[in-house]
């Protein structure tokens, strides 16, 4: 395997039309935005390349836009804004407009009946869904979008509730397929964590977001007139963002200085040494095209 280990974006810009990037790990760390990311993002809109962010996020993109907003990534770096949470919520609220009104005769009866599994900061997505958010014991599915407390619980203190609900036969919505997110430094589970629980346990899941080929079908969608062959993934997870680019059809740029930096032996200075590389790569059996210490020009 090998796998071209380049400093910045430039060499390979003019193979593409269409720049989908992973956000969290790319763009930023959840507090501060990676020193070059944003002229990056400035340098591929003068090219008049088109850049949609393709983010995780179990919240709306409204929301991620204002976050992104705050951190200095303004909303003339990017075409488009894309996240696990929209693609939820459009699905489930797509099933609550086709369920029939309650026995009541009320619409807002209509629609399934979920549990909500997750930080309250994911509201406005569960506002988004419809249906009726219940107790454990009278719900119709689960909605994770994450833990209810990720820097002081991990996936298996859910085990108890989890067993429960396998019993019931309940379907996972897992909103945020991440398994787990660096942010500033330290690692916090993600939704993904406990729907592969749920899935140890017996339980069904159904994900929304990256590596699934269906958030990849919903953004070519938007953009029918580019080709995958023009269209490039980056991100710096191989198991979400260059796996989803694979199955999707499509190239991806890995960028070692997000989840797998400590994997990858990279120290502050961004070195990136080629059996590391291909050595992460290998076992998560992925090929990216390249890979970067961190997203520059």
């Amino acid at each position: 395997m090998n796998i071209p280990i380049l400093t910045g974006l430039a060499g390979l810009a003019d193979d593409y039309d269409l720049f989908i990037l992973d956000l969290w790990g790319v763009v930023h760390d959840g507090v501060t935005v990676f020193p070059g990311a944003a002229d990056c993002l400035r340098r591929l809109r003068q090219r008049d390349s088109r850049v949609v962010l393709l983010s995780n996020a179990a919240r709306l993109s409204t929301d991620v836009a204002a976050q992104l907003e705050d951190l200095g990534v303004e909303a003339d770096m990017y075409d488009w804004l894309l996240t696990s949470g929209d693609a939820t919520a459009d699905a489930i609220s797509a099933r609550a407009a086709r369920a029939a009104p309650g026995a009541d005769g009320h619409d807002d009866d209509a629609g399934p009946a979920w549990f909500h599994l997750g930080p309250e900061r994911c509201r406005p997505t569960l506002d988004a869904c419809g249906g009726r958010e219940v107790a454990l014991d009278a719900a119709e599915l689960i909605i994770c979008t994450g833990l209810f407390d990720a820097e002081t619980e991990q996936a298996e203190d859910y085990t108890e509730l989890l067993t429960s609900a396998v019993a019931r036969g309940l379907t996972m919505i897992c909103v945020n397929p991440d398994i787990v997110v660096k942010q500033a430094g330290k690692i916090f589970p993600c939704a993904g964590a406990v729907a592969a629980l749920y899935e140890e346990l017996g339980g069904t899941v159904e994900r929304f977001g990256k590596p699934f080929p269906i958030i990849f079908d919903r953004l070519f969608a938007q953009s029918p007139e580019i080709p995958r062959s023009r269209a490039v993934m980056i991100g710096d997870s191989l198991a979400t963002d260059v796996r989803g680019a694979r199955q999707s059809g499509i190239d991806a740029i890995w960028i070692g200085g997000g989840i797998h930096a400590e994997a990858l032996d990279m120290g502050p200075d961004g070195q990136l040494h080629p059996d590391k590389v291909h050595q992460v790569a290998e076992q998560a059996g992925e090929r990216p095209r390249a890979v970067l210490p961190w997203l520059s020009w």
